[in-house]
């Protein structure tokens, strides 16, 4: 069945558009608390996640491995929740943490910035100047945050299978919208798209156990799965680490194979 992701502005009625979604299709509703929930289990707290997936680049600049770290561990999470199917995800980036995956459909929600202002005057007790000044302040957050980590703009309706303006159309047309375009069979699972999305979540599970064992916490490294065989890409500090990627990676259930392409950085002299 379909992964269902929503992308949206602060407080333009994705939440609700996905509980709506969830009670329709029989799926399960998740969003950021939860995937920082399950993440935190690799042993991180959960304040340190929320705040790697918030903050805006300028803070993390200056933690750039520390924000790698966070960022792996939350994508592995992620990739797992939904890894079964039949998930509406409502949050950061679900659209890019995702990608390569045929039965993910990939929305985007967008609103007029008043109807956005009178639900931040009501749930946050703000005047209407202090909430414009929120909005703008949160989709500038998340546009730098976006183009920051991966290059695209969060706007751009390339990333997405469809984008729906609640202008005029109520949450309920929207609902019914995404339900009809979950139905087809453009996002139905397939046996190709199944191990696309059994590929993505190893990779990251590799990727996850290497960046919160302690020989290879340091490592960034890119990583392939396909069909049980792991490739790891990266630079190596010293070549005794391609043992210890080795010793991490084939403790992990479901790697039948492994193979290490690492640069060794030189020291200079």
């Amino acid at each position: 069945m379909a992964v269902i992701t929503i992308s949206r502005g602060s407080f333009s009625g994705g939440k609700i558009l996905a509980e709506c979604l969830a009670q329709r299709l029989g799926y399960r509703c998740l969003d950021r608390e939860i995937i920082v929930e399950r993440a935190a289990a690799y042993g991180v707290t959960q304040e340190e996640l929320r705040r790697a997936i918030t903050e805006p680049p300028s803070f993390w600049d200056r933690f750039r491995h520390r924000k790698y770290m966070f960022l792996t561990l939350f994508q592995a999470a992620l990739t797992e929740e939904v890894r079964a199917g039949r998930a509406v995800y409502h949050s950061n980036a679900g659209h890019l943490l995702l990608r390569g995956v045929s039965h993910v459909l990939r929305t985007r929600i967008i609103a007029p910035l008043e109807k956005r202002v009178a639900m931040v005057e009501e749930s946050l007790k703000m005047s209407a100047d202090e909430a414009a000044a929120y909005i703008e302040a949160m989709d500038q957050d998340r546009r730098r945050w976006t183009h920051y980590l991966y290059g695209v703009d969060w706007g751009d309706p390339a990333l997405y299978d469809v984008v729906l303006n609640l202008e005029s159309m109520e949450i309920g047309d929207a609902c019914e919208t995404i339900c009809l375009m979950a139905a087809q069979a453009t996002f139905a699972e397939t046996p190709e798209s199944s191990a696309a999305m059994e590929n993505l979540a190893l990779a990251s599970r590799v990727r996850a156990n290497l960046v919160i064992h302690p020989a290879t916490s340091g490592l960034e490294v890119e990583v392939e799965a396909r069909a049980g065989a792991v490739t790891v890409r990266g630079k190596l500090a010293a070549p005794d680490q391609a043992g210890e990627i080795q010793q991490v990676v084939r403790a992990i259930p479901g790697v039948t194979d492994l193979a290490v392409e690492g640069v060794v950085q030189s020291t200079g002299l």
